[in-house]
């Protein structure tokens, strides 16, 4: 399969990539109310593939021959991990903060465990089940905000708990990533950004329709501009150059940057507070994800 074409830097590309989808947390927060979220995912899909264009110009034709060969596949991630997913975000966003979305990101890890030994039958061992179990139990420490109170009276955010269903697709998304057709990197990633917007497109327009029109201002483009360039389209490209280089598993470990540069983002641009539950809550998240990596994880042949 052919690369991005990228340095051979992993560590830096990991870091970047992380740190990329950290700021849209942040951004995400910021713009909340402001920019309706459907609209936002549509353009910025619509801009990825743009940008993709005179990469994959030459090289297109003989890659969708291979994607027609089995569509839904493609349809299907791209539904789960760019459309829905992209929109369901941005939606919770406006009813957490970007520090509880960027620590919640850590256990992203685990619930693809999850969603690989339930889908897949990929082996689950004693250290990676206990990983999960510690995992979610950080989850459940910012959701309820450390109150066993809040937890007996299902009194949830809305928000925090669209966050964790939002987590579960990516989940869903990741472990479904090796039934990815067999293309280059710029070319899936143009197939997942056009059909992400077009299924973003009703949605935009029952948007317009409510009374929340994408307008044109200084906010808005530059929301799309920087989902759609350094979300959407570097750090997937700098993430997915990263895993060639050094493997998935130890490339994990890198999701651990998420929460940490967005708690210093969120702290530095939105004025949001640390608290207790937020850092009990990654402590335990953290730790639940080393068990995860303890040892590698068995998948089966593909066939």
């Amino acid at each position: 399969m052919r690369t991005f074409g990228l340095t051979d830097n992993a560590y830096a590309l990991l870091a970047t990539g992380a740190l990329f989808w950290s700021g849209n947390h942040v951004l995400g927060r910021a713009i909340a109310g402001e920019v309706p979220p459907a609209g936002l995912n549509l353009f910025r899909w619509i801009l990825v593939a743009l940008l993709l264009v005179p990469l994959v110009r030459r090289t297109w034709r003989q890659e969708w021959s291979v994607i027609a060969e089995r569509p839904w596949t493609m349809i299907f991630l791209a539904l789960v991990g760019g459309a829905f997913f992209g929109t369901l975000q941005f939606v919770a966003l406006t009813y957490t903060d970007a520090l509880n979305v960027a620590v919640m990101n850590s256990v992203a890890p685990a619930i693809i465990v999850l969603a690989s030994f339930l889908i897949f039958g990929d082996r689950l061992g004693l250290w990676q089940l206990a990983g999960v179990v510690v995992s979610l139990l950080g989850v459940l420490t910012i959701v309820t905000r450390g109150s066993l109170a809040q937890l007996t009276s299902l009194n949830f955010n809305a928000g925090d708990l669209l966050v964790v269903f939002n987590m579960s697709l990516w989940a869903i998304y990741s472990a479904c990533l090796r039934l990815r057709p067999d293309i280059s990197g710029f070319g899936f990633l143009f197939a997942l950004a056009i059909i992400s917007a077009v299924a973003n497109l009703p949605f935009a327009i029952w948007e317009h329709a409510a009374g929340l029109p994408l307008r044109l201002t200084w906010p808005t483009v530059l929301s799309i501009v920087y989902a759609g360039v350094f979300t959407s389209f570097l750090a997937y490209a700098a993430w997915s150059r990263g895993v060639e280089l050094i493997g998935a598993s130890r490339a994990g470990a890198f999701l651990h940057l998420v929460p940490a540069y967005g708690v210093i983002l969120a702290w530095t641009f939105l004025g949001e507070r640390l608290q207790l539950f937020h850092m009990a809550g990654l402590a335990l998240i953290l730790g639940g994800v080393t068990l995860v990596a303890r040892n590698p994880i068995h998948q089966p042949q593909r066939q």
